[in-house]
Parts: structure tokens; C-alpha cells; sequence
């Protein structure tokens, strides 16, 4: 039993991104970026998805760079959770 538990957790998804939006209460916007290259000529080009994420406390604030977690369904659009701050906006 614990041995599953400790590959459901290795199996985690999660995203560095900066926080976009903090205007709702408990929930942020990160975005995250993405670089790919083009199937047919090459060229490095950046993708962007954002996701609502769970913040408990309230504490980040937009231009915050953040770690999300992939969690349960929270609400309609919330599946990721806020874990950790990387660097504090200016």
C-alpha cells in the first residue's frame, strides 16, 4: 500500500509558470510557457497554457513564478494546486 502511494505522488504532474491574475479569492492564474519545435521548418516557437490554480492563503501575487501541482478536481476549472514560490515579484 505504501509503495503505491509513494508512485501515485512520483507521478505527479507539475509546471513552473508565472502567476497572470490574482483577483479571485483562493484561486490564481499561472501561466506557463512552453518551447517546441515547428513539425516542418524547425524554428523554436513558444506555447502558453494557463491553468487556475488552488491558493489557500491568498499569498501570490501577480508576477510571482510558482510550482503547480496537479491535484482532484477542485471546482470546474481548478485541477492544480499551488505547492511552492520560486521568486517573489518586485
Amino acid at each position: 500500500m505504501r509503495a503505491e502511494a509513494a508512485d501515485s505522488a512520483s507521478r505527479t504532474k507539475t509546471r513552473q509558470g508565472t502567476v497572470v491574475s490574482d483577483r479571485m479569492d483562493k484561486t490564481v492564474v499561472v501561466s506557463v510557457q512552453r518551447q517546441l519545435a515547428h513539425p516542418l521548418y524547425g524554428k523554436r516557437i513558444t506555447r502558453r497554457s494557463r491553468f487556475y490554480a488552488h491558493d489557500e492563503a491568498n499569498e501570490y501575487r501577480t508576477g510571482d513564478v510558482v510550482v503547480i501541482e496537479e491535484t482532484r478536481p477542485l471546482s470546474k476549472q481548478k485541477r492544480w494546486r499551488v505547492t511552492r514560490l520560486v521568486e517573489r515579484s518586485e
